[in-house]
């Protein structure tokens, strides 16, 4: 009696085992041990400004890796790939990462042209490309691209807020547009127009700039020349430094609005002094360092500990770094949603599934949102000017409907 209890006590422990391992599902980059993800990021080139993406990313995984033991006892290991900000070369560095690498999914890379140049690619091979620094209203199609879903403020929502703002607080001023001439600023350029309706006849000049363009100071000139009182200026980070200290050695002084993507001060506004800053209007949907509001704020608290611990050399007030950490906390999440069922399949619904999520980062009463039929997760942001210091806040949150 007491071999045959042996030998039933045996076999069930042998098939709960079995069967424990059954439930496991493994698809490309994931086994017991491992998880493995992929980024490209222009760690060189006319993007390399935005590279902190890359090591903000790295840097998150491996604080989990550290701190935690990865994500359900397995370690991430993230490749991440210097793309410079040249689409061949993400094409090139994306087919590697998934024919040879064999990671599970791309994950909080950068660029609008770089991102859109493997999305068809990365769509056909049904490999999720998910929360990404880049937006345009292809990278949000859900119906055409669904394994493509950016954790952005889509371009084309912040340039409605943008619109929304003008048209009630400044309804007759006239406005002069600089934009960068490519999706990214056409992007903008979409929203704004929309949101201001009847009011875009009172954009008196629109001029274009391209990434090559060694300044912008000609636009500028032409901007000014146009008579507009408010200047819009839907550029990077190289080209707005320069804008704002143009604008500064001429005399003028329009109100400013900068996107909040070219709204860090260590990265664009030192550059073109922070004297000449003052004034200038940005949005922002998130908690900066540099904001005093938030010194005792333990999300805050605890997003400085680790930059000092894990970023020495960085700095935490970037706009960009601040972003990246709350992507890579997402890309976190999904992964533990997904527990034992690690295939593609899994992670784009689990991503999908992402819904009133409230990050520690994000300001007060922001959720994010996910939906099957929705790529658009962020439509609200508020306002701030900057005092030479910090970005102070100037309106409450602003929404653009669905």
């Amino acid at each position: 009696m007491r071999a045959s209890l042996l030998a039933l006590v045996a076999c069930t422990a042998f098939a709960t085992a079995a069967t424990a391992q059954a439930q496991k599902t493994y698809g490309p980059g994931a086994s017991d041990t491992e998880i493995k993800l992929g980024q490209t990021v222009a760690y060189s080139g006319p993007g390399s400004a935005y590279s902190m993406v890359g090591r903000m990313s790295v840097a998150y995984f491996k604080m989990l890796n550290e701190t935690r033991g990865g994500v359900n006892g397995r370690k991430i290991n993230l490749l991440s790939v210097d793309d410079a900000y040249s689409p061949p070369k993400t094409v090139e560095g994306t087919r590697k990462l998934v024919e040879s690498d064999q990671v599970l999914a791309l994950v909080n890379s950068m660029g609008t042209a770089s991102q859109t140049s493997v999305q068809k690619y990365l769509n056909g091979k049904k490999v999720p490309q998910v929360f990404f620094y880049a937006s345009s209203p292809n990278l949000h199609d859900s119906a055409t691209t669904p394994w493509t879903v950016p954790f952005s403020f889509a371009y084309d929502i912040e340039g409605s807020i943008y619109g929304k703002y003008l048209v009630e607080a400044k309804p007759s001023a006239k406005i002069g547009v600089l934009y960068q001439n490519d999706d990214v600023g056409k992007s903008y350029m979409r929203g704004f127009r929309k949101a201001l309706g009847a009011k875009q006849s009172n954009i008196v000049k629109e001029v274009s700039q391209e990434m090559s363009d060694p300044t912008v100071d000609s636009q500028i000139l032409q901007l000014q020349a146009s008579g507009a009182e408010v200047l819009v200026a839907f550029t990077s980070n190289k080209a707005q430094a320069q804008a704002i200290r143009k604008a500064a050695a001429i005399g003028w002084k329009p109100f400013y609005i900068v996107p909040y993507v070219s709204s860090s001060i260590s990265g664009v506004l030192t550059p073109a002094g922070l004297d000449n800053s003052v004034g200038l209007v940005s949005s922002y949907w998130f908690k900066t360092p540099s904001d005093p509001t938030w010194n005792n704020d333990k999300a805050m608290q605890e997003y400085l500990a680790f930059f000092k611990k894990y970023l020495p050399n960085d700095d935490p007030g970037d706009t960009t770094s601040v972003y990246t950490y709350m992507g890579a906390q997402l890309t976190a999440l999904v992964l533990e949603r997904c527990g034992d069922n690690l295939t593609r399949e899994n992670f784009l619904k689990q991503v999908q599934g992402l819904k009133d999520i409230e990050l520690g980062m994000l300001l007060p009463g922001m959720k994010i949102n996910f939906r099957a039929d929705d790529y658009y997760p962020i439509r609200q942001a508020r306002l701030a000017q900057f005092d030479g210091k910090s970005w102070k806040p100037m309106t409450e949150l602003i929404t653009i409907e669905r």
